[in-house]
């Protein structure tokens, strides 16, 4: 982790925007909630640390996710307000998600119901055949990337590329664990597109339903000797998922997973074959609600 600005309430990030809380951060930025004067409504401003202001790199990556936010506008995507990307404390303005993240429901509840996690896998999809439709790959599709809200939101674009961008990709994007095998080692392994997402969301599923991940965990890059062993996805089947999770979900989550690109689903035939399994789900019934007599 990098150095901090250590913003305590009611300190001013920059002019028109005070910090509330720290929302956490990673090597080149953190974030925290804010009052913004001109919005006059809770923000998220993910700012660049103080160690990475000058940084060429840094900034270049912000610039980039601003674009990319700006440039997209889908119901379960972030959107962005404002963004300054010079100065002392570039940042990017975004939206206030009300919800808890996937990663953390996961973590203290376990596994989703199939009411949540079947509905969650088709916004998914229409978040990703939408992305797909503006040649643009996520590249980070992840627990703690979805925020769990009404619609449930894909959040972080800092590592999305175009499809031209992804595919000049000469070395690993991603969150290891859940990177598709040609993020793990393009080009090698061929250059990561919109299928990749797909693995992402298949790796996604698979945890949320089964409560575990369907491959081993890698070791770290700098203690391992080749690839297979930071990432045991190029060499690894997926785990079988519980005998509770019945094949016709089952099936669709495992498609996903397919080590060819090619062979997995789009996130539109994807949507296919979950649109009917919502649509068998029970239906929530009001309190209090009686149906009428016939």
């Amino acid at each position: 982790m990098g150095s901090s600005w250590s913003f305590a309430e009611g300190d001013e990030i920059v002019p028109g925007r005070v910090a509330v809380q720290t929302l956490g951060g990673g090597h080149r930025y953190e974030a925290y909630l804010a009052w913004d004067d001109r919005l006059f409504a809770p923000v998220v401003v993910k700012v660049v640390r103080p160690d990475q202001v000058e940084d060429s790199a840094t900034l270049r990556g912000l610039a980039r996710e601003v674009a990319t936010i700006q440039r997209l506008n889908h119901p379960v995507l972030m959107r962005a307000f404002d963004a300054v990307l010079d100065g002392p404390r570039p940042h990017v303005v975004l939206e206030n998600l009300d919800g808890p993240r996937l990663s953390t429901l996961l973590r203290r509840y376990g596994p989703l119901p199939l009411e949540q996690l079947l509905p969650l896998g088709l916004e998914l999809c229409s978040a990703l055949h939408y992305l797909q439709t503006e040649r643009t790959v996520h590249l980070d599709v992840k627990p703690s990337n979805i925020i769990m809200g009404s619609p449930p939101r894909l959040i972080d674009l800092s590592i999305a590329r175009t499809l031209d961008e992804a595919a000049a990709l000469d070395h690993p994007v991603g969150t290891d664990a859940y990177m598709a095998p040609e993020q793990c080692d393009p080009p090698h392994s061929g250059s990561p597109s919109s299928p990749a997402d797909i693995w992402g969301l298949g790796v996604t599923l698979f945890e949320s339903v089964a409560g575990y991940r369907p491959f081993s965990q890698g070791a770290p890059a700098d203690l391992a000797s080749d690839p297979e062993q930071v990432w045991p996805q190029l060499v690894e089947e997926p785990a079988v998922l519980p005998e509770r999770v019945a094949d016709v979900v089952a099936k669709p989550i495992l498609a996903c997973l397919e080590p060819i690109p090619t062979d997995r689903p789009t996130a539109a035939e994807l949507a296919y074959l979950l649109e009917p399994l919502v649509g068998a789900l029970p239906k929530p019934v009001l309190a209090g609600f009686r149906p009428a007599p016939r």
